[in-house]
């Protein structure tokens, strides 16, 4: 279904669905390419650092010539092979990289979750901005018979041109406010196009095929942030760099090696060594204890404070996450009740539209009562769709601060896979 309306023939304006236009934002992201390849370079420090216990074979030849006491050793060729066998320091280094990989997959997971959270929000502020739009030119009709009524009573002496002119003021109000809205769709338009890879012109939105934005009841937490995790394993990572370093110092250090070596017949080793042969062989293990090294333990204060460093600044990172989540469901709560104020606000002018309406059709409510006018009906009509207008940007807020709070909690890629691409 997406790719039928991406392939659409040029020129012709296909609908994106909600799930079809998440999908191309995480596969045109440059950011998650970004995050990808430093999840590739950790895996590959792990294999460097596993590798450290694995022999690595190198051939080579120093042939040539020698006159009188033979200096160096000219083979024909040689072959060697050197790996580390024992380090206090190496299996520190292997956790290091290890945590480290676990950092860089958390951010990975991190700023996926963000792809999808702007990409989910500007659609459905899109969709969003659309339907007022549609809201605003009914109300600019409206507003347009209001005026025709107002010049017609101002003309006849009925009315005062204060009346004209306030309609007249509404529809300078009206078309200002959708002005805005034409602006702020070319805008989500132009950042939808950069997240997904589409052309603007291509981006019509499918409002049916949008979620709905769970409720979170209850205190929820932070255990599942991508960011905190990959906070606390780059801390983790960095203190395991620490205690390697300092194990550095005063520590034996074993290595293995051989190394084989096919010397010429043709040099005058012979003449000079009593048992020459041209075959030579050697294998061993290299002890090495690091009795004083300065640099090694400069080195080791440093990554200590690196370590100390992380740590504290996985706490704050924690912190300030726990502290938005809170935040977020305070504000969710409070963008409820509003959205029930509009909704309420929205229904009493709809209810007073079809009172007036009604009474227009019926007639005045009595003998000697004073009934509705054609004017009072148009501008209930205004009224109505101003509150439907401010609803539907109440619904939006809502919403954009639910899903902040599925982002902020680690949940919002999961919502986002389990909506349909179409119903």
């Amino acid at each position: 279904m997406g790719i039928v309306t991406v392939l659409a023939p040029a020129g012709a304006r296909g609908q994106v669905s909600f799930y079809t236009a998440v999908d191309l934002a995480l596969r045109n992201s440059t950011q998650v390419r970004i995050s990808a390849a430093d999840v590739q370079r950790a895996e590959a420090a792990v294999m460097q650092s596993v590798d450290a216990y694995k022999p690595s074979f190198s051939v080579g030849s120093s042939l040539g010539y020698s006159y009188g006491f033979p200096v160096g050793q000219p083979s024909v060729y040689s072959v060697s092979a050197t790996s580390l066998a024992f380090s206090f320091s190496q299996p520190k280094y292997i956790r290091a990289a290890r945590s480290a990989l676990v950092a860089a997959q958390m951010q990975l997971k991190d700023t996926r979750q963000q792809v999808i959270l702007d990409a989910a929000l500007d659609y459905i502020e899109l969709t969003t901005v659309s339907q007022q739009i549609g809201a605003l030119d009914q109300e600019t009709g409206f507003v347009g018979r209001l005026i025709e009524i107002e010049t017609d009573r101002v003309n006849a002496g009925v009315d005062s041109k204060v009346e004209l002119t306030q309609a007249r003021l509404t529809a300078a109000q009206i078309a200002l406010r959708r002005l805005h809205l034409a602006d702020q769709t070319e805008l989500l338009r132009a950042r939808l196009a950069h997240l997904t890879g589409l052309q603007p012109g291509d981006l019509v939105s499918e409002p049916q095929t949008i979620p709905s934005a769970p409720e979170i009841s209850g205190a929820g937490g932070i255990e599942d942030n991508s960011n905190v995790k990959a906070a606390y394993a780059s801390a983790q990572s960095k203190l395991y760099i620490a205690r390697g370093d300092a194990q550095q110092n005063n520590r034996p250090i074993f290595g293995f090696g051989g190394e084989y070596n096919r010397y010429a017949k043709f040099n005058n080793y012979n003449e000079y060594y009593l048992k020459f042969q041209h075959n030579n062989f050697d294998v061993g293990i290299q002890i090495t204890v690091p009795l004083f090294d300065a640099t090694r333990k400069a080195k080791a204060k440093g990554s200590s404070a690196e370590a100390t460093e992380a740590s504290a600044q996985a706490d704050q990172v924690r912190n300030q996450m726990g502290e938005q989540v809170l935040q977020l469901q305070k504000s969710a709560v409070e963008l409820a009740a509003q959205e029930q104020v509009a909704e309420l606000q929205n229904e009493l002018a709809q209810d007073q539209l079809d009172n007036i309406t009604t009474q227009l059709r019926l007639g005045s409510g009595g003998t000697g009562a004073t009934g509705p006018l054609p004017k009072d009906e148009q501008g209930a009509h205004i009224r109505e769709r101003s509150y439907f207008v401010d609803l539907l940007a109440t619904r939006f807020q809502l919403t954009q601060t639910r899903l902040s709070l599925l982002r902020s909690m680690g949940r919002i890629e999961e919502w986002a896979k389990a909506a349909p691409a179409r119903p």
